[in-house]
């Protein structure tokens, strides 16, 4: 088979959450371990740190990726969803898996695949475990897709445990409380194993600390070891004072994201390479902290995040895709000088996209439309949709249409929002970049 050939065979025989939603979503480990067994449990080959909750997942993964990288360490980095290249999800000290590499892997295992039928999710993860155990990383970050407990990335016993936050999403398949939601994610907190939760709540932190006590796990909460101040921000970073309460340390960081949800996301990461230190006796020096800290995007190859992709007009795009996401995003918007606001927006349809339509700005001029896919709302019913929350604008038969009418409409200091899915992001990133 050739590398397309490979890809056709993924795409189109395995069910995929990215196309098919809820479907493709597999409440079971046995496949992901079956798979890993016929690969001589490659997960057991190299040292993790395992990441879930529901916004920050994919930003922490990548600075803790950079920071390790930044030290000198060969870092493995497992995130999904991808853009527009199935690579991007298996990558090692910023490089994707090579072609080869993808077609060796579904060669070799192509009859063990037509007999286990897995997801395309699980099928994935078996790859990354396989490629970062015949790489022999150092270290690889593993996020999570949905939730923890049943996860596929949930057969690795990691160094340390990371949950980001806890908020309203995919509560079909995690359930429609906060509580349940922590349960799911909690399901990755192992015996042993320190864990770290990013944001505390009193809704959820007795979940994880309940969790933490039954299996044996020392937790940790990152507000109790990490403050942050002093934050200003610049058109491509964002500097921070961090302060390291139980050692009385401080640094002066640049963050290379911008985005007021990255003060949330460097105190979780800030935390947990700290626990990580004092509980492994790894060493990372502050200049290795500096340096990841700045350079993640071109350590990582990190994309999505608070993106600029062009100027005058301005288009930005970032990923966030349910309520508490976009809430963050759009705080950062109103701070933002512009003229008139122009928002390329698209969600899936199993998404609560009336929660999020209802923190969009009224003053903004939408551009409706729907990325390629089964998941996706059509931009008639979104512009529906935004009718009943005084939303104006028109719908598009595409997200290129959309995108290229809203470029041609602004003036030079207008501003072009791309958002409300990580695939309407992922196609627009595809025509600019």
């Amino acid at each position: 088979m050739t590398y397309k050939q490979c890809l056709d065979f993924l795409y189109s025989q395995l069910p995929m959450y990215q196309r098919d939603g809820s479907s493709a979503f597999k409440k079971d480990l046995t496949n992901t371990r079956a798979l890993c067994e016929a690969l001589k449990n490659p997960q057991d080959q190299f040292r993790s740190i395992h990441v879930a909750g529901t916004n920050g997942k994919g930003s922490t993964c990548h600075l803790i990726a950079a920071i390790l990288q930044a030290e000198g360490y060969k870092v493995g980095l497992y995130t999904s969803p991808h853009y527009f290249d199935f690579r991007e999800r298996i990558k090692i000290n910023g490089k994707y898996i090579s072609k080869q590499a993808v077609r060796g892997f579904v060669v070799r295992l192509e009859q063990r695949i037509l007999q286990i039928e897995p997801s395309f999710f699980e099928l994935t993860v078996a790859m990354a475990f396989d490629y970062f155990g015949r790489n022999k990383v150092d270290f690889a970050v593993i996020e999570t897709g949905l939730g923890g407990r049943l996860d596929s990335t949930n057969i690795v016993t990691p160094l340390i445990s990371v949950i980001t936050n806890i908020s309203f999403d995919h509560q079909s398949m995690l359930g429609d409380s906060l509580p349940l939601i922590a349960g799911e994610k909690a399901g990755i907190i192992k015996e042993g194993v320190p864990v770290v939760i990013g944001e505390s709540s009193e809704e959820t932190d007795f979940v994880f600390i309940q969790k933490a006590r039954q299996v044996g796990a020392t937790i940790f909460f990152a507000d109790d070891l990490i403050a942050v101040s002093n934050e200003t921000w610049a058109h491509n970073h964002l500097t921070i004072d961090a302060e390291l309460l139980n050692k009385d340390s401080l640094y002066r960081l640049q963050i290379g994201l911008v985005g007021q949800y990255q003060l949330l996301n460097i105190k979780t990461v800030l935390a947990a390479l700290h626990v990580l230190c004092d509980s492994t006796g790894l060493h990372l020096s502050e200049d290795a902290i500096r340096n990841g800290s700045s350079q993640v995007v071109r350590l990582t190859r990190m994309q999505g995040r608070w993106q600029k992709l062009r100027e005058k007009p301005l288009v930005i795009a970032d990923s966030g895709h349910n309520p508490s996401g976009l809430s963050l995003t759009m705080k950062q918007l109103e701070t933002m000088d512009k003229g008139t606001l122009r928002m390329v927006f698209g969600v899936s349809k199993d998404k609560t996209y009336d929660e999020m339509l209802a923190i969009l700005p009224k003053d903004a001029l939408y551009y409706w439309c729907a990325a390629d896919l089964p998941r996706s709302l059509s931009a008639f019913d979104l512009k529906q949709a935004g009718a009943r929350f005084a939303l104006n604008g028109a719908e598009f038969s595409s997200v290129e249409i959309a995108l290229r009418a809203a470029i041609s409409d602004s003036q030079m200091d207008d501003l072009v929002f791309v958002g409300g899915s990580s695939f309407v992001v992922g196609e627009v990133l595809m025509l600019l970049l």
